[in-house]
């Protein structure tokens, strides 16, 4: 609740001064904005937002503005004059225009870097998404599941095994870190790795509250952890560059080599990346793959537990998989992998009722117009995913645990989020599918498990996360 109060004290003094430019620039086109209002004087909307963020009610929060004022929204979110967009089309105009930028508070732009697939727009946005895309493809994918398989083994044996009870939330982020360090970093010291581990927890604690450095509030360890993790990268990469020019390195083994590389391929093609955009990058996709996949993962975990018919039929797909190998130690393959239908049929389903990402706020970087009405240059645009994941003209039911909605699906497009969509679709999707259903292999063949807390409440922040990280009760199976 810390971070809550500390973000709505952030945006007082901004506010004051957002709120007098905001009403001039409403005054120049208000017969083209939005309806709705924008909320208490100072504190706009935060409060009712915040709230519905922390105890994941976006869905009822968002339903009652659309009752009331329409798909097409205005308000008052963080100090900045926002639009509301609701519906398959409007998510749809966000991912796919080039009119906006993805808006991020300060403390995130301080400590992850500026220059990063969130913040770009235009060309550059497409070539850093290109880079990654380009490393993270699916072929590339298909040679690292051996590697998955062994940093999975290694986990479970180091941290589930002989134990009757663990705590899913800062395993399943342990698990994830270790993978990212393993397969896109190569980072084979297993120090390096914890001590990447330790920082992030402390980036995580201070990355959504604003930058006021009150030490009461561990904004200055966290900044601290920050550069200590920015500090390792930069050796990494300067030793990664050395490797690379002396030919030491192929551009195939982490993507801090590849993306090293690419200045060397074509003079003419602007794709050179200097090291502190390489470190920005970096940075990214450890805090993507910190708070994505493992989110995933644990809502699984807690999925399982409560449905034993689910869980009962994730089981008995993954048996028949494990008892296909010649061997128990004979590690998973691709074609394994691609046997897991309804295992990650079920994944899909909790992503639907429990995205990890709430939403998105993206600037508009001159005035577009959109279902007849103006959205200012400078004002943003509010997207958030349960808005139609949660939508029971798409998702019949949508309260309902159902996996079988992703056997056919014929879903709307721009419906169903998970991975984003269109300009910004996530270029990892692939690799968190991989991490997942390795993970979930291992985990629904070697354990039964039980809750130790009911009911296991959920919390945003603005990540989900079970209240108490999800103590659970293992029983080897035999």
């Amino acid at each position: 609740m810390t971070t809550l109060l500390v973000i709505i004290v952030a945006f007082f003094l901004p506010m004051l001064f957002l709120l007098a430019r905001t009403t001039r620039r409403r005054r120049t086109c208000a017969s083209k904005l939005p309806p709705g209002p924008m909320g208490i004087p100072i504190l706009g909307d935060n409060l009712g937002f915040l709230l519905a963020l922390w105890t994941d009610r976006l869905a009822e929060w968002a339903g009652r503005r659309v009752d009331k004022y329409g798909p097409v929204s205005k308000l008052s979110l963080f100090g900045a004059p926002t639009v509301l967009l609701a519906g398959p089309a409007a998510s749809k105009f966000v991912f796919t225009s080039d009119a906006f930028v993805s808006e991020q508070l300060k403390p995130f732009k301080r400590m992850i870097g500026e220059r990063t697939i969130t913040q770009l727009a235009g060309g550059e946005h497409r070539r850093l998404r290109g880079a990654i895309a380009q490393f993270l493809r699916l072929d590339m994918m298909k040679k690292y599941v051996g590697r998955v398989d062994e940093e999975v083994r290694h986990h479970i044996a180091a941290n589930w095994a002989g134990r009757d009870r663990v705590t899913v939330v800062p395993l399943a982020k342990s698990l994830s870190l270790d993978l990212i360090g393993s397969l896109v970093y190569d980072i084979d010291s297993r120090d390096v790795r914890n001590r990447l581990k330790r920082d992030f927890v402390d980036i995580m604690d201070g990355l959504w509250a604003d930058g006021i450095g009150l030490p009461f509030l561990n904004l200055n360890r966290t900044t601290r952890a920050c550069a200590r993790v920015r500090g390792t990268l930069t050796e990494i990469v300067r030793a990664r560059r050395e490797a690379h020019e002396q030919g030491r390195r192929s551009s195939k083994e982490d993507l801090i080599t590849y993306l090293i590389s690419l200045e060397s391929r074509d003079p003419a093609e602007d794709h050179v990346f200097v090291d502190d955009e390489i470190i920005d990058i970096s940075m990214l996709v450890m805090l993507a793959g910190y708070d994505t996949s493992s989110v995933l993962i644990t809502f699984m975990i807690r999925h399982l537990a409560n449905d034993p018919p689910t869980r009962a039929a994730v089981v008995r797909e993954q048996e028949e998989i494990a008892n296909s190998k010649a061997s128990k130690e004979d590690p998973l393959t691709w074609d394994d992998v691609a046997k897991m239908k309804y295992t990650w049929r079920v994944a899909m389903e909790i992503l639907r009722m429990i995205p990890p990402l709430f939403g998105a706020r993206r600037t508009a970087v001159r005035d577009v117009e959109y279902d007849g009405y103006t959205i200012p240059k400078g004002w943003n645009a509010l997207w958030l995913a349960s808005v139609t994941q949660m939508d029971a003209t798409i998702f019949p039911e949508p309260a309902k645990f159902d996996p079988t909605r992703f056997e056919n699906p014929s879903i709307p497009a721009y419906s169903f989020q998970a991975f984003g969509g269109g300009l910004h679709a996530c270029p990892g999707n692939e690799f968190a599918r991989l991490e997942t259903l390795v993970t979930m292999h291992y985990l629904v063949t070697r354990f039964d498990w039980k809750l130790c807390c009911k009911p296991d409440g959920l919390r945003r922040n603005p990540s989900p996360s079970p209240t108490k990280g999800l103590p659970i009760r293992l029983e080897p199976r035999i």
